[in-house]
């Protein structure tokens, strides 16, 4: 099949830090943006809980030669319009230093009510993730697709991997805006659903006995999306590069195509249960690419990069059948550089310097763009 013959389209949100470049804090600005961006962003745009996030989302795309082109449009679109306030963008998991104290919440009927909810663990959720959807043809066999991709989640993360400081210290971990957000209620790996059914009663009673108002606060690392035909991949950290976030929603696109195919051949992937995912996604927040992961199969820890290998082998067909080929071999230049967080402690070891940390950061999201960072 040709790219354009398939259903698996794309849709890519990104969440982006506002940062001031002479004290390379997060600035509390979103609402400036936003009246200056009204005519050139519309609905791309959009206000998060924290004035000093902005989420930036892409149209419907039929595959990502078309997903990479509108990333790259809707960054430059961006950075242009926050320079007119003298500020930058920039794209990690969460910022090296700044605090979430020092930082105002949107004004929005949605975000006081979380605040109400959820108190202090909604105030200091100061942090950024990369959501991919990936259009499915059926929600009934959304779910089951759902149920298999939970394997591929650690692996997925672990190739993410972009926050490794928090409050000014350095965490110890790849990962630890997972270590925020988990946090809130209904997060993490999901279990296993044996029907559409049983997925839309769950969200049907936690709505009905007042647990939540929209069925859109359930906020998994993956979930069949509860209003559009997609399977939405939550897991995964800001990428500093737009080639990292494009290689990440190509490499979901294709286990979400070949998971399909398999489920047409009644060939169906095993449904692992979470408290063995969870392990997994433990060993990826703390070592990113440089660990091991737990091969169920086989019983065995086996080394990360050698499992990415294989998921990448796995793939190769559909890879080659939604034409993503360009930007999976990107894969192979993240397990060899690193990933964000591997380029940020690099930075860090050399300099002893957070704000470098900063810079570095900037640098890696105007990669490509039509905007430089110095602009």
């Amino acid at each position: 099949m040709s790219a354009q013959d398939h259903v698996f389209s794309l849709g890519i949100e990104e969440e982006f830090q506002i940062i001031d470049p002479e004290t390379r804090e997060l600035r509390s600005h979103i609402q400036q943006i936003l009246d200056d961006g009204k005519m050139t962003l519309n609905e791309h745009f959009k206000a998060e809980m924290h004035q000093s996030v902005v989420e930036v989302g892409t149209d419907i795309c039929g595959d990502v030669a078309q997903a990479r082109q509108q990333v790259v449009q809707l960054r430059t679109e961006l950075a242009m319009l926050a320079a007119r306030g003298g500020l930058k963008i920039a794209s990690a998991g969460t910022h090296p230093f700044s605090h979430w104290h020092d930082q105002l919440i949107t004004a929005h009927e949605r975000y006081a009510t979380l605040v109400k909810d959820l108190q202090q663990i909604a105030r200091a959720n100061l942090i950024f993730g990369l959501h991919v959807h990936v259009g499915i043809p059926d929600r009934e066999e959304g779910i089951d697709l759902m149920n298999q991709a939970r394997y591929f989640l650690p692996h997925l993360y672990a190739l993410s991997t972009n926050s490794p400081f928090w409050l000014g210290e350095n965490t110890g971990l790849k990962a630890y805006r997972q270590m925020i957000f988990e946090r809130f209620p209904r997060t993490g790996i999901p279990d296993a659903f044996e029907s559409l059914s049983e997925y839309d009663d769950y969200l049907a009673l936690l709505v009905a006995t007042g647990c939540i108002d929209d069925a859109k606060k359930i906020w998994w690392d993956i979930r069949l999306h509860p209003f559009f035909n997609t399977i939405e991949f939550r897991i995964c950290d800001a990428q500093s590069r737009v080639d990292d976030t494009i290689a990440l929603a190509a490499m979901m696109q294709a286990i979400v195509c070949k998971l399909r195919k398999l489920h047409r051949q009644n060939t169906t992937f095993r449904s692992y249960p979470r408290r063995l995912l969870d392990e997994n996604r433990w060993r990826a927040s703390r070592y990113g690419i440089d660990g091991e992961l737990i091969d169920f199969g086989r019983k065995r820890a086996v080394e990360t990069r050698s499992l990415i290998h294989e998921i990448l082998e796995f793939i190769a067909p559909e890879v080659g059948e939604l034409g993503s080929g360009r930007e999976i071999e990107h894969i192979e230049k993240i397990l060899a550089e690193g990933t964000g967080a591997d380029r940020q402690l690099a930075v860090w070891e050399r300099t002893g310097d957070l704000k470098a940390v900063v810079d570095h950061i900037i640098a890696e999201t105007y990669e490509g763009l039509a905007v430089p960072p110095a602009a």
